[in-house]
């Protein structure tokens, strides 16, 4: 039996439900079936907190919801789910899954204790146990405005903790993302991880690696572009599953003794958190190239001093650390291209020659390289000074920049000499300039 925790004893209120989540709820409700807010909405009402989403579990299943609305679309295989559209917002009904015990014709598919598809419907008492954590199997019931909780969720928030429904070794195994839910959970609730969920963490964390590297991606954008991207970073440290999503970074922090890359990721992420908070864009492109800098910056620093071009080398290392880290987490090629011109202006703020300064500040990705080169800091007097020198040139107008700059008269670093004579034999032309982009992250 499940504690019911009557309406004048908690403080969720359908005023805080979005039009459309209403909207479902009282549509199943009138047509005879069963609606219930569940989940991580339930779960972040409960403590103040404004969730991101409103799902909906129900015992209709995904045909007979599709037919109550007609803005409606079926979609997934592995976890077969309706979606009901309200403009921009979707709001996901999961149908209650059944443990499918006594199935022989359930439509679920487990492979060395993975589920690969689970579309076995069953009652609400089952689908609780088919949940992950015990904070997220809390159910609002719009027939009463009860809260319903059948497995102690209401107890683990007063306790700030989190446990895991049944066997972790065993869940894990399910489902290996989940242990980076656990990690995500505790950094954005101030949660702690109860000792019997961790404990697997050691020994499993492995199994990531087996997951499609695309789904990582997309956890990857829940823990970093929700504005707790500085404590999920700090929580995947302290539960050793880092290395497992980004082994690159993980070497590179462990040749860091100085603290400089340290210092560099943990200003960067806490700078996207800032700029979620102020309700201001960002991009997964920003935070790839923090979190992957330390090993793409060595790299084309030994490539150059084996004699390989500068930017040639920069196109090398970039090629190879990306490489590496999309075999743990699919970047998609559009951030991919973004990170790999961040990372390739750096070297071009070295270079001040009239023309090369109006070329950059007119590059569509100048304010985030800047923004880039400002984190760097650290490195050196050097960068910190180039930092203060780019910082000045944007407050001056065109006219007054191009009186400070000297025209083209020799190479670049990097530039072959061919490139440099013929550019002196043409006497160079003046680039006119253009403002910079006042968005780093757009």
């Amino acid at each position: 039996m499940p504690r019911v925790i009557p309406r004048a004893q908690h403080n969720l209120s359908r005023k805080q439900i979005s039009r459309g989540a209403l909207k479902v709820l009282y549509g199943l409700k009138d047509a005879g079936f069963r609606g219930c807010l569940v989940g991580g909405a339930v779960r972040d009402l409960l403590l103040g907190r404004r969730p991101k989403d409103f799902d909906i579990a129900t015992d209709a299943t995904p045909e007979e919801v599709r037919k109550l609305f007609r803005n409606c679309r079926l979609i997934g295989r592995r976890f077969r789910l309706a979606h009901v559209v309200f403009g921009p917002e979707i709001v996901e009904v999961a149908t209650f899954r059944g443990t499918g015990d006594g199935e022989e014709n359930g439509d679920r598919h487990v492979v060395d204790g993975r589920i690969l598809r689970d579309n076995v419907w069953g009652s609400i008492e089952e689908d609780a146990l088919r949940r992950d954590f015990r904070v997220n199997a809390l159910y609002y019931d719009i027939a009463d405005f009860s809260v319903l909780d059948y497995v102690g969720g209401i107890e683990d928030l007063e306790d700030r903790r989190l446990r895991l429904i049944g066997d972790p070794a065993t869940r894990y195994h399910e489902d290996p993302v989940r242990m980076l839910r656990a990690a995500r959970l505790a950094a954005k609730l101030g949660f702690t991880i109860d000792p019997a969920a961790s404990a697997p963490f050691h020994d499993l964390g492995h199994l990531l690696e087996e997951a499609p590297s695309a789904r990582l991606f997309d956890e990857c954008q829940k823990m970093f572009l929700a504005g707790y991207s500085l404590s999920s970073f700090r929580m995947l440290e302290q539960c050793e599953l880092l290395r497992h999503l980004f082994p690159v970074t993980v070497r590179a922090l462990a040749h860091d003794a100085s603290g400089v890359l340290r210092d560099l990721i943990e200003r960067g992420l806490a700078g996207t958190d800032a700029r979620i908070a102020e309700g201001r864009p960002v991009t997964p492109a920003f935070l790839f190239a923090v979190l992957l800098w330390g090993e793409v910056a060595t790299l084309a620093a030994q490539l150059h001093a084996d004699g390989v071009a500068q930017s040639l080398a920069w196109q090398r290392a970039a090629h190879r650390v990306m490489t590496e880290q999309g075999k743990r987490v699919a970047i998609p090629r559009r951030f991919g291209y973004a990170i790999e011109e961040i990372w390739a202006l750096q070297p071009r703020f070295a270079e001040r020659t009239r023309k090369r300064v109006f070329r950059l500040m007119a590059h569509p990705r100048f304010r985030a390289a800047y923004d880039f080169l400002l984190l760097r800091s650290g490195e050196s007097d050097a960068v910190r000074e180039s930092g203060e020198w780019w910082t000045q040139a944007q407050a001056l107008s065109p006219e007054q920049l191009s009186e400070s700059l000297a025209p083209k008269t020799a190479a670049s670093p990097g530039d072959p000499p061919t490139t440099a004579r013929r550019r002196r034999h043409r006497g160079g032309r003046r680039g006119k300039g253009s403002a910079a982009k006042p968005d780093p992250q757009a």
